[in-house]
Parts: C-alpha cells; sequence; structure tokens
C-alpha cells in the first residue's frame, strides 16, 4: 500500500478539524466499510496499520474488530492499538465448517485466533461459516449443514472454555430457500455455546429488503445477542453514514433490546457500494455515523 495514498484519503476531516472527542458508549468500527471507501477512491486499506488505527482513532470511536485469518497478524498489535487509545474486544475470522475434512483444522486455527486475541483483551469472535462459493448459487446440503452446526458449537463450547464468546454471523446467503442455514444453526446449536451477532441489515437485504422479517428475527433469537453490526441504508442502497431511521428503524430496534434488558457490542459497518452518496470521506462518514449511533442508542 502507498502510505502517502492512504493518508491523504483517511484523514482529509481531521486535518482541517480537530479529533472527535471519544463518549462513554464504546463503540467500535468493524474494518470491512474502512475498505470499501478506500476502493471507490482506487486505494487500499491495509488491516493493523498505525495509518489505519490513526484514522479509526481520529473519528472518536474507540473500538477496533478487525478481520483476522491468522495468529500472527497480532504481532505488534496490542502496543499499536494502546498507542492510540484503541481497544479489541471483538473480532471477526471466517470459517469452512461444512466440509468434514476441512472442519479440524477450521476449529483448530479459530482457537489459535482466539487465545491471541484473548491476550489482547477480546472477548467476543464473531464468525460467519463460509458458503460454498462466495457470489455462487450453489447451497449447501442438508448433510452439510447438520455438519455445520455441529462444528459451530464445538467451537462455541471451546472458546467458552476460553472464557470467550462466539457469536454467529450472516450475510444474505444464509437467507436464501426460507432461510434453512440461517435458522439450522440458530436452532441446531446450544445457545450457551454460540451467541449471535445481529448484521440488522444483511437480514432486511436477504429477507427482500423486509423489516417484518427483521424484527421477527429478534423475536425468535434476540436473546442471544451479543453483538450488533450497524449499517444504514435508504431506498435499498447503503448510505455513507448510519443514522437512525432509513429502511430499517434503528430507534425501534433499539427500544426492543432496551425492553428486553440486552446490551449487544456496537459494532459500526456502515460501508459503501455502486450507487452509494459520494460526499465524504471514510474519517467524516465514521465521525458522523458514532453520533448518530450514541443518539440512537443512548438509553443501553
Amino acid at each position: 500500500m502507498n502510505r502517502r495514498h492512504f493518508i491523504a484519503l483517511t484523514t482529509a476531516a481531521a486535518a482541517s478539524a480537530p479529533a472527535a472527542t471519544p463518549s462513554a458508549m464504546h463503540i467500535a468500527t468493524n474494518t470491512y466499510p474502512w475498505g470499501t471507501f478506500a476502493k471507490r477512491e482506487g486505494q487500499s486499506f491495509k488491516l493493523h496499520s498505525d495509518e489505519a488505527l490513526a484514522a479509526i482513532a481520529s473519528t472518536g470511536i474507540t473500538g477496533y474488530e478487525p478481520a483476522v485469518g491468522s495468529p500472527d497478524e497480532f504481532n505488534g498489535l496490542g502496543a499499536r492499538l494502546k498507542a492510540h487509545g484503541l481497544e479489541m474486544r471483538s473480532l471477526y475470522v471466517g470459517s469452512t465448517l461444512h466440509d468434514e475434512p476441512q472442519v479440524a483444522a477450521n476449529v483448530a486455527n479459530i482457537i489459535a485466533i482466539a487465545r491471541k486475541a484473548a491476550e489482547l483483551g477480546c472477548k467476543i469472535i464473531v464468525s460467519n461459516p463460509s458458503p460454498i462459493k462466495w457470489g455462487g448459487a450453489e447451497n449447501k446440503t442438508d448433510a452439510q449443514l447438520i455438519t455445520q452446526a455441529k462444528a459451530l458449537d464445538q467451537l462455541g463450547g471451546e472458546l467458552r472454555k476460553l472464557g470467550l464468546t462466539l457469536a454467529y454471523h450472516n450475510h444474505d446467503i444464509e437467507l436464501r430457500h426460507g432461510a434453512r442455514e440461517f435458522h439450522h444453526m440458530l436452532t441446531a446449536t446450544n445457545p450457551e455455546h454460540v451467541n449471535f451477532c445481529l448484521d440488522a441489515h444483511w437480514v432486511f437485504r436477504g429477507c427482500g429488503d423486509s423489516q417484518v422479517a427483521l424484527f421477527d428475527t429478534l423475536e425468535h433469537y434476540g436473546t442471544r445477542i451479543a453483538e450488533l453490526h450497524l449499517r444504514q441504508s435508504t431506498g435499498g442502497v447503503w448510505t455513507e453514514v448510519f443514522t437512525g431511521q432509513g429502511d430499517i428503524d434503528y430507534t425501534r430496534l433499539a427500544t426492543w433490546l432496551k425492553k428486553h434488558s440486552l446490551k449487544p457490542h456496537l459494532v459500526l459497518e456502515q460501508a459503501v457500494e455502486n450507487g452509494s452518496p459520494h460526499t465524504m470521506d471514510a474519517v467524516k462518514a465514521h465521525q458522523q455515523s458514532a453520533e448518530h449511533v450514541r443518539e440512537v442508542f443512548a438509553s443501553l
């Protein structure tokens, strides 16, 4: 990555105004959206780098949720997080759990990552079992779903022994064919082993842009929510900035959480896609998004 290009991309707003002041509410950002902002400028985003962490810290956000694939990625990360005043309470790791020959190696890799992450204060391991092919039309068989659920439950049990929480995450693909994969992962696993990372917008989109489906999901699985991924859209297209009102009524969602005395880990994942407005850079967008998160979820 060109260091100069990244600094120009992510710190333009911070250079012209004082850095945002962190509030008492802990808000994290997943690194995925930062990559989408960089991509639309023809640039790249380097995970765990000082430049990336400095840009995130300048927004007033105090949490860092990276996607991690290997324990080696933690080398030097603790010192960099401390230098920028960031905490890593959660991380995202991919997994392939539907293919029996790959299960043992995948579980062992995630456990190794989790042990290193725990040393840095991580409490939640978010994982979305990979589809057979990203963007493909092939669906898992019933046998593969059974294998995957058993492996997910096993993984959650092992992480629990380490004092960590496994939070199941989905994208839209798991909502195909009556949401058979999504439902099986949350009905065939022990709630003590497998919690839920609710990505409200992927549920909304995967069910044909349906808030009915989203809030029904809360009624079925809401008490298992350990983490909440936050993204908003208008007319089905992701916006640059997270707000409480848009296609998804996050104010209503926050009210539901308060009613059930739930305080999930709040993680911004306000990414951009084709058709998203293009009026600001990643730093400014995340500053404004964090402000709205504090307003919407103040009651928690």
